[in-house]
């Protein structure tokens, strides 16, 4: 008997995702599978609103807290995690169903998607050129095997990476782009929102997570690492706290700061998320939310 269809449940951060995981899971008798990169780190709770024990009702959650804050997250390895644990929840006779806001990590999942290796001598060599002839020369070495790379990215790291890619398999790192094919069929759920409602409810939360110890959070977490962390150190809110350590920020601007940067983040996701037609997008104060997702999820999923 063929496995059901993965569910997905995706839309931008506070829009409610991680409590329809856990509603569909009680209703379908499924496990969750985390697919938000920074709530893959130990120890950063407040920041990243991770869902408590008590908020998952019993329900399993996955690939939580899988990581020290020192350690970098590699979409790559996700990947392996997150089918690795789809066959396990399907094998055991559960539904499987991943939720979350990085987008890169929910394709990663679903999609036929390849991942070039890495080999840390040659990135190491191809920073230090960066450090010595600047972003300007780097992107033109980039356009000459990869333009198209070259006309999308603009970030240190992704033109480092895009170069490591062409120089450790002669493949331009665009041709590992995505397509949008399932690996294995599933369903996605998109939570449609009213943006001056989310731009609220994502300045409110800030101020909870200000007033539940988000700089003590950070203040542990800096003395686990934090800075050493190429990936968490970035996270919203951990940056701009860590100003506020600093002695160049206080808290007022650190939390006003953080604000825009996580409705600029959300605009982003909206974006990312509505560029996928496979998504079925439903009001996020849908009167019957639940059931509406229920119903979606018994449908059969297109390949595309």
């Amino acid at each position: 008997m063929s496995a059901p269809p993965v569910i997905a449940v995706v839309g931008p951060t506070g829009s409610g995702k991680s409590d329809l995981a856990v509603d569909l899971a009680l209703a379908l008798d499924g496990e969750v599978i985390n697919a938000d990169a920074m709530q893959f780190y130990r120890g950063m709770d407040i920041g990243t609103a991770k869902i408590t024990v008590p908020e998952r009702r019993g329900v399993p959650h996955h690939l939580l807290d899988i990581l020290e804050v020192t350690d970098e997250a590699s979409v790559a390895d996700f990947q392996q995690l997150a089918r690795a644990a789809i066959d396990d929840i399907h094998r055991r006779g559960k539904r499987a169903i991943l939720v979350g806001g990085s987008g890169l990590y929910v394709r990663a999942a679903l999609d036929v998607l390849e991942f070039p290796g890495t080999d840390p001598q040659v990135r190491s060599r191809i920073e230090a050129e960066f450090a010595r002839q600047g972003p300007a020369a780097m992107l033109a070495r980039l356009e000459a095997v990869d333009p198209v790379s070259a006309s999308r990215l603009g970030d240190e790291r992704r033109i480092v990476r895009a170069l490591e890619v062409h120089e450790l398999t002669g493949r331009p790192f665009s041709s590992f782009m995505p397509t949008r094919e399932y690996f294995r069929p599933a369903v996605q759920i998109g939570l449609d929102v009213d943006r001056d409602q989310l731009r609220e409810r994502l300045a409110s939360r800030v101020h909870r997570m200000v007033e539940g110890g988000l700089l003590e959070e950070v203040r542990r977490l800096d003395a686990a690492g934090l800075r050493r962390g190429r990936t968490a150190a970035r996270a919203l809110g951990y940056a701009q706290f860590l100003r506020v350590l600093d002695g160049e920020s206080d808290v007022e601007t650190a939390a006003g700061e953080t604000i825009v940067a996580t409705r600029q983040f959300a605009r982003r996701q909206l974006t990312w998320f509505r560029a996928d037609p496979r998504i079925n997008w439903v009001n996020w104060q849908h009167p019957d939310l639940l059931a509406e997702a229920v119903r979606l999820s018994s449908t059969s999923p297109p390949s595309r």
